[in-house]
């Protein structure tokens, strides 16, 4: 099988020739082997970060899963259109970083936003941080630089480039999202002062997101992705079926129905989510799966009870495993994470959530030989 066979194959619940192996890197490995600053990529885009995962994808030989390019369909596009168009613009300068805000023409005349983006040389960026926090004035600035991308794309064309580049290699996604309580503090107080409305509210975005999925669908992607970093966090049971189930069933049958598998990445506690999907809707896979404190879950346990009902990814300890720890400790705990999930197939061998920017090369390595030598079925 190909990388991108053994990974469709396996998020659909099935047995490929192997375990596929999967490490989540999508930022800091990627940024870090351009060997360019991080805002190259962040902020002008010299290389956009999805084209550097695939190049690390090639520079490690591991199953390639670039969840998401950024899409927009020609009815987002018209909509986004119509509003106010914000311009994002350099504000301050230092040798480790670079501070942005952004600004617009309302009414005929120029507002600029009340919070800041961080750009740093050798970390992902900070968004949306408070004027104050950083010690930037909220007066609109009388020096600053418009930010001018390298590379921009449009519609569908990164999608395109990004299948085109990906080849057999591994899969590539197009991701839709779930309603729910954001990590803002306002949406939370929204919700608890007037529940009767956000629940409209989210069902607004229900009818969104089934319409953004067909689309998706039309374009036809290896797998339907629904990215929910830490969702169950701010939405536990009964806040997620009232506010992200219904959307949850809606794609993932649309989904089902093209034959497209569906993906839900959502770090932190997980547990409840993956029994949720697996008994009430028709997800096809789940990741990551962290194991305590960060998540909720046992691998062989959720194997046991759901495994045969959902495929699942993970699970590997990004710290103490793959920064911090040796090579036997890598190969020791793959192995026992193949152990615990791979029996029938339905298994990719990934980490718990996002590796660290200086997690040695050796080690990833030494995950895809595991998975290479142990992983066959």
């Amino acid at each position: 099988m190909t990388s991108k066979e053994r990974m469709i194959a396996a998020m659909n619940n099935q047995e490929p020739d192997m375990v596929p192996v999967a490490p989540d890197m999508s930022n800091m490995i990627p940024c870090r082997l351009t060997g360019k600053p991080f805002w190259d990529i962040y902020l002008f885009q010299e290389i956009p970060l999805w084209k550097a995962y695939i190049n690390a994808v090639k520079h490690f030989g591991f199953d390639g899963w670039l969840p998401a390019v950024p899409v927009e369909f020609d009815y987002e596009r018209e909509w986004r259109l119509s509003r106010p168009q914000w311009a994002e613009a350099i504000v301050l300068r230092t040798p480790e970083r670079i501070y942005t805000r952004m600004h617009a023409t309302i009414d005929g005349k120029m507002q600029w936003s009340n919070t800041a983006n961080v750009y740093y040389i050798d970390n992902p960026p900070t968004l949306n941080v408070s004027l104050e926090q950083i010690e930037l004035t909220p007066a609109a600035p009388t020096d600053y630089e418009d930010v001018v991308r390298k590379t921009t794309y449009e519609g569908l064309s990164a999608f395109h480039e990004a299948k085109r580049l990906m080849g057999e290699d591994g899969v590539v996604g197009i991701s839709a999202w779930l309603p729910g309580i954001s990590v803002k503090e306002s949406n939370v107080y929204e919700y608890y002062d007037d529940k009767i409305s956000f629940i409209e509210r989210c069902d607004k975005i229900r009818e969104s997101q089934v319409k953004r999925t067909k689309a998706i669908l039309e374009a036809k992607p290896d797998f339907l992705f629904l990215g929910q970093s830490g969702h169950m966090i701010m939405n536990p049971e009964p806040i997620f079926r009232d506010l992200s189930l219904n959307t949850l069933k809606d794609v993932t049958r649309l989904a089902s129905e093209a034959g497209i598998p569906s993906q839900v990445h959502c770090c932190g506690p997980e547990y409840e989510f993956v029994k949720i999907a697996a008994n009430e809707s028709e997800l096809s896979s789940i990741n990551p799966l962290e194991i305590p404190p960060m998540g909720d879950c046992d691998l062989s346990a959720v194997k046991k009870e759901f495994g045969s009902q959902i495929s699942l990814m993970g699970n590997i300890h990004t710290t103490d495993v793959m920064l911090r720890g040796s090579v036997d400790d890598v190969k020791r705990e793959c192995r026992k994470a193949m152990d615990d999930a791979a029996t029938g197939g339905g298994f990719i061998l990934s980490t718990g959530d996002q590796c660290g920017r200086d997690t040695p090369d050796e080690n990833i390595y030494a995950m895809i030989e595991t998975a290479r030598i142990h992983g066959t079925y």
